[in-house]
C-alpha cells in the first residue's frame, strides 16, 4: 500500500497554489511511491472539515498532513483527531478572529467560486479549533517571521512545544518552501 501524503490549502486558495505544486513536483521526481491527495477545500468551514474528516476517514495506512495558513489550522484539527504527524507552514491560529476582517462576498482567486463569509462561520471556525492541543509532539511548524498576514507570535505561542523552525524574513507564502519538502516527508516518517 501507498502511504499518503494531504495537503490542505488556505483561504481561498486551492490545490494550485504554489506550495501544493511545489510538493506534488518534489512527490513526482523523489518519491512516487507517496500518494498526495490535495483536495479543493469548500469555503466555509463547517463543510470543508466534513471533507477533510471523510477523507481522513477513508485512509487505511499511516498519512501524514501538511497545511499551510488556513491549512494549518486543519492540519492541526487533523493531528489531534487522528493521531498523526502534521507539518503546519505559516498557520492561521486564530480563524475566527482574522477572517472577521473578510465577512461578506468572497471570489475564490483560483476557481472564482463566489459565495458570502458570514458570522456563523467565524463561529464554526471558533469551535472546530484545537484549543488545548495534545498533540503538538507529533507537529513541525515552520513560520517565517516576515508573514504579511499572520502575526508569527501567536504562531510561536500555540506551537510551544512543537518542533519549530522559525526564520527572519520571508513571507506568508514562505519562501523557500521547496527547500523543505524532503524534510517535511522524514517528519511524517512516510
Amino acid at each position: 500500500m501507498m502511504a499518503t501524503l494531504l495537503y490542505l490549502h488556505g483561504f481561498n486558495s486551492s490545490p494550485n497554489s504554489i506550495k501544493a505544486r511545489l510538493m506534488r513536483e518534489h512527490l513526482q521526481q523523489h518519491r512516487p511511491d507517496i500518494e498526495l491527495i490535495c483536495p479543493q477545500l469548500a469555503a466555509t468551514p463547517a463543510a470543508a472539515w466534513e471533507q477533510i474528516a471523510s477523507i481522513c476517514d477513508q485512509q487505511r495506512v499511516p498519512f501524514g498532513v501538511v497545511g499551510s495558513s488556513l491549512g494549518g489550522f486543519w492540519a492541526t484539527r487533523v493531528a489531534e483527531h487522528y493521531g498523526v504527524r502534521a507539518v503546519v507552514v505559516n498557520p492561521a491560529v486564530n480563524p475566527h478572529v482574522l477572517l472577521a476582517d473578510w465577512l461578506g462576498e468572497q471570489v475564490n482567486p483560483y476557481t472564482h467560486e463566489r459565495y458570502t463569509l458570514t458570522e456563523r462561520h467565524m463561529a464554526e471556525l471558533a469551535e472546530l479549533r484545537v484549543n488545548d492541543p495534545t498533540c503538538l509532539d507529533r507537529i513541525w511548524l515552520l513560520q517565517q517571521q516576515g508573514d504579511e498576514v499572520l502575526d508569527y507570535r501567536e504562531a510561536l505561542d500555540y506551537y510551544h512545544f512543537a518542533r519549530v523552525c522559525i526564520q527572519k524574513g520571508g513571507d506568508h507564502a514562505f519562501i523557500g518552501f521547496e527547500h523543505y519538502c524532503a524534510q517535511i516527508i522524514r517528519f511524517l516518517q512516510l
